[in-house]
């Protein structure tokens, strides 16, 4: 990618992130769902900021095109959101449950 490509990239990550911690702040977004959206934005600003960080570890994992490696990250993180959401509905679908019971 050009360096206007990663700069666009690095504001785009860091506008994110304010996005999310003017979520938490104003209590729109609870803090621990607020950790996983912020912790993946903390990889992307890094990415961003030094892609050749991104070119090593394609390297390392024998991917050819760098910005694959980038996406192939991308849709495991949300993969991991979806089972986290999951997991969470399955407990608050128990706990209602219960409470209906009782």
């Amino acid at each position: 990618m050009s360096r206007g490509a990663h700069i666009v990239l690095l504001i785009l990550t860091l506008t994110s992130v304010v996005f999310i911690l003017r979520l938490v702040r104003r209590g729109q977004l609870r803090a621990k769902y607020s950790m996983l959206w912020l912790s993946a934005g903390a990889v992307l600003v890094v990415e961003a900021a030094s892609p050749a960080i991104l070119d090593t570890v394609s390297g390392w994992l024998g991917v050819a095109y760098a910005p694959s490696t980038f996406f192939m990250g991308a849709i495991a993180l949300l993969f991991l959101v979806v089972i986290h959401f999951s997991w969470e509905l399955s407990r608050l679908e128990e706990r209602t449950r219960i409470l209906a019971e009782e």
